[in-house]
């Protein structure tokens, strides 16, 4: 498919060119070259600059600006060469204009629906009044069989200390850590674990539980609820939801609204995207 070149080398450009003596006077509509009668204007440059990469941003400006206005200057007098372009062609400036207009509407209400009204809103809901979760700092210790854990619980309720017994038969990789499990939530640990644990006052040692990673004793050491977090801390992940509920809510709205007819397709081959022969004349 046809597709036009980008012709900008900003070094090997030189331009006689330049700014408009005042800079305050400069608007969007300010023209900066006319070919064969058709204007190019500093809005024309503004807009091809932000499409740029950029490594070609980080130009020095007066180079990047020479370069943009020559390579406009010589697109233009490209495309007056062509009285209708290819059928390809102007099916890709369709396809250019539908997407650059629903990206323009897609960024007008990214921004309207992310206000700070609404993220406060959202992070009051999420964070500040829904129910803080549970947490827990535990230790354990981890043998191979029943046996083995209620001897252990039988030392721990003589008064043996509960960090030595770990260091010294657990066989669960934070046994030489004294069997420290730091800070956990709901669903970080395996159910029969989990469960046991809630059942459990701080300093509370349970009676062996049995996992498939074999047979623990376990201490909790703390409790607490789980604290909200600052909104700085998770305001991109706010934005993000409310930015992706609105443009649910806003297209499926505008498909409700719109008149969409859908002929039957069942008899066209799907590989016809293929077939580029068709757009080329």
């Amino acid at each position: 498919m046809p597709k036009i070149t980008n012709i900008f080398t900003p070094f090997a450009i030189v331009c006689a060119l330049a700014l408009p003596a005042s800079a305050q006077d400069v608007t969007s509509d300010t023209i900066v070259a006319t070919v064969n009668g058709t204007d190019i204007t500093i809005g024309h440059m503004i807009v091809l600059r932000e499409n740029l990469p950029e490594q070609y941003k980080n130009l020095e400006d007066t180079v990047l600006f020479d370069g943009i206005l020559e390579q406009v200057i010589q697109q233009t007098v490209l495309a007056q060469t062509i009285d209708a372009p290819a059928l390809a062609v102007a099916l890709q400036l369709e396809n250019e204009r539908r997407a650059l207009l629903a990206g323009a509407a897609m960024g007008e209400l990214l921004i309207s629906a992310a206000s700070q009204d609404a993220i406060s809103a959202a992070y009051q809901e999420q964070y500040v009044s829904a129910e803080p979760n549970p947490e827990y700092n535990a230790s354990h210790i981890l043998v191979k069989t029943e046996a083995e854990a209620l001897a252990l619980v039988t030392e721990l309720e003589a008064g043996a200390d509960f960090a030595s017994l770990a260091a010294e038969h657990s066989t669960g990789p934070s046994g030489p850590n004294g069997g420290k499990l730091g800070w956990f939530g709901p669903g970080m640990m395996v159910p029969a674990f989990e469960e046991a644990v809630t059942k459990l006052e701080a300093g509370d040692v349970s009676q062996p539980v049995q996992t498939q990673f074999g047979w623990h004793v376990i201490i909790l050491n703390e409790f607490r609820l789980e604290s909200p977090p600052a909104l700085d801390e998770v305001r991109a992940d706010i934005v993000e939801e409310i930015q992706q509920k609105a443009v649910t809510v806003v297209v499926e709205s505008l498909m409700d609204k719109a008149e969409i007819i859908r002929p039957d397709l069942s008899e066209i081959d799907p590989a016809i995207l293929r077939n580029t022969g068709l757009v080329l004349n």
